[in-house]
């Protein structure tokens, strides 16, 4: 009993840490949610912010651009990453290297992010340079329509290298001996990716659908450096009327987005979470 307080005590500064700058704050959204006002003059108002919030034209295009962000992004980083993974796990266990090169692009700058993306897109960049060497016009390749589909890619650019990394270290914990006795009995190699590798990752995939998941949101702070505080429609994202809120001293929509943010997110989680649990199940 005396060790377990030893390791409370160890931890005791943590704790009070996320008390202090997570939980507290947490609480106080959860209250800014369901009262219009501020300081001490607050009214309570039940889900009237909620239903505000959704007749807000700027909310629902930041939210629609959101979710449509994620359903265009998610599943390309996956299937990439783990396309990726599958073509270099032979080679996992060799090069510390290539795994330093997959997470380069995720653990690099924001600020050089942006640099290299508009050095691409930007006007007079490496893509319009090249299509006027093509005898093509150039586009407006980060404003307007095109903007979301650049910021996909660099989505993808930026996060499909640390769920490769995920996956490669559920695919390299696979006996080797499973795929020799399976190709003994003449199996194909669709088969051993079906009956073998599938069952033993449904836990890989899911962390790296989960980190992919919450990169896809923290890619806002480079889209807010290449769109601005007030960006085009196609790049104008949840987190944009969250600071604007907040700048606004627009505390119940700020709240209100903040929580919906976070029950997307949620959400997510809790469907990845029982699918991989019924596969599981299944397969014991």
């Amino acid at each position: 009993m005396k060790k377990e307080w030893h390791g409370y005590l160890f931890i005791a500064p943590l704790l009070l840490g996320c008390l202090v700058f997570t939980g507290i704050p947490f609480v106080l959204v959860m209250r800014y949610s369901v009262f219009q006002g501020a300081g001490v003059h607050l009214r309570f108002v039940g889900l009237e912010n909620y239903a505000q919030a959704f007749q807000n034209s700027s909310f629902a295009l930041a939210f629609g651009n959101s979710m449509r962000f994620l359903a265009a992004g998610l599943p390309l980083v996956m299937a990439a990453a783990y396309l990726t993974a599958l073509l270099l796990k032979s080679q996992a266990k060799k090069y510390a290297l290539l795994k330093s090169v997959l997470l380069f692009p995720y653990i690099m700058p924001v600020a050089a992010t942006v640099l290299l993306a508009e050095g691409i897109f930007g006007k007079a960049g490496g893509l319009d340079w090249l299509l006027s060497l093509l005898g093509l016009p150039g586009a407006n390749w980060l404003d307007g329509p095109l903007g979301f589909w650049a910021a996909v890619l660099l989505y993808l650019w930026k996060s499909t290298g640390y769920a490769v990394i995920l996956l490669l270290a559920g695919l390299v914990t696979i006996p080797e001996e499973q795929y020799e006795s399976a190709q003994l009995d003449g199996a194909s190699a669709f088969q051993k990716f079906r009956y073998i590798t599938t069952p033993q990752m449904w836990y890989p995939v899911f962390f790296a659908l989960i980190f992919s998941l919450i990169n896809a949101f923290k890619c806002f702070r480079e889209i807010f450096l290449i769109g601005g505080q007030h960006p085009s429609d196609s790049l104008y994202m949840l987190q944009h009327f969250i600071n604007n809120s907040f700048e606004n001293l627009n505390y119940a929509n700020l709240s209100v987005s903040s929580i919906l943010l976070l029950a997307v997110i949620l959400l997510f989680f809790g469907v990845f979470y029982g699918f991989v649990s019924r596969k599981e199940r299944y397969r014991e």
